[in-house]
């Protein structure tokens, strides 16, 4: 049994496996079991030192060695990452039912010449569930900390950043049609949920070492859903908004290989304690 679609890159893939099997659990993990997870998931040994060294120079891993084995662990940043991860798929949820009606806006002035900096400030405040309203505000539902953001990117002098609510005849459906491309958000959830609903009742028959790398592709795809949703209010959406359903699809199949995923891991994958 196949998952149709692209697979998410290498790096999506590790991020998720170390979820899964390292977070949490104070343990460095062999980088030979992880060849042997992403060679049942159809990644390659080449493309999976690569992104096991693209991410130890990145600061999000860490390197050990016992004996002639390399083992790799968390470091305080990819912790961080993943304990958001783990927010967002158990506690969060893919559906915002509870909005307060605040909105955080941020506006910003930058040198025309500033084009790095401007893109890649665009793209944080993409990543932390902002939408453009106008050129230069940007704005997204809740109270959203963008101190880190700012900081990292040495822009404190040229943000600025308020809470606000919406006038009582502003149409914020309106808004969020405008600001955000609705038709793509929920695309990626019509999607996902087409490829995955058949393992919530099928998953059950597969090898123990196919759960272990459907889980892990799963996992990895769900995160690139909802960390791309800035989780608008839902009662300002299309009433046939799709997040619910794929996310009971994605909490059903994640249940069924759960188990066998499970069972698989103890066998193939090899850990040391964390120093």
């Amino acid at each position: 049994m196949r998952v149709t679609g692209p697979a998410p890159r290498p790096q999506s893939l590790l991020l998720s496996f170390l979820g899964d099997e390292v977070l949490g659990r104070g343990v460095c993990v062999y980088t030979g079991s992880v060849i042997e997870v992403f060679r049942r998931a159809g990644v390659g040994e080449q493309a999976t030192r690569s992104a096991l060294t693209r991410m130890v120079g990145r600061g999000l891993l860490s390197r050990r060695r016992a004996g002639r084995r390399t083992y790799v662990g968390l470091t305080d940043r990819s912790e961080a990452i993943l304990r958001d991860g783990e927010r967002r798929i158990w506690r969060t949820g893919a559906v915002n039912r509870d909005w307060d009606g605040t909105w955080t806006l941020l506006g910003f002035s930058l040198p025309e010449s500033w084009q790095r900096q401007r893109h890649d400030l665009r793209s944080q405040l993409t990543w932390a569930g902002f939408g453009a309203l106008f050129n230069g505000l940007w704005i997204a539902p809740g109270e959203v900390d963008v101190s880190g953001i700012v900081a990292e990117l040495g822009l404190a002098a040229h943000v600025k950043v308020f809470r606000a609510h919406a006038d009582a005849g502003m149409d914020i459906a309106e808004m969020i049609d405008d600001t955000w491309d609705l038709h793509e958000l929920a695309s990626r959830y019509r999607d996902f949920e087409t490829r995955w609903r058949r393992y919530s009742v099928e998953g059950a028959f597969l090898a123990a070492e196919d759960a272990l790398a459907l889980r892990l592709r799963l996992t990895a795809e769900w995160l690139q859903v909802i960390r791309g949703d800035p989780r608008l209010p839902v009662r300002h959406l299309p009433a046939d908004w799709p997040a619910a359903g794929a996310e009971q699809t994605f909490r059903a199949a994640h249940a069924v290989l759960e188990a066998p995923a499970r069972d698989a891991a103890r066998r193939l994958i090899e850990t040391i304690p964390a120093a």
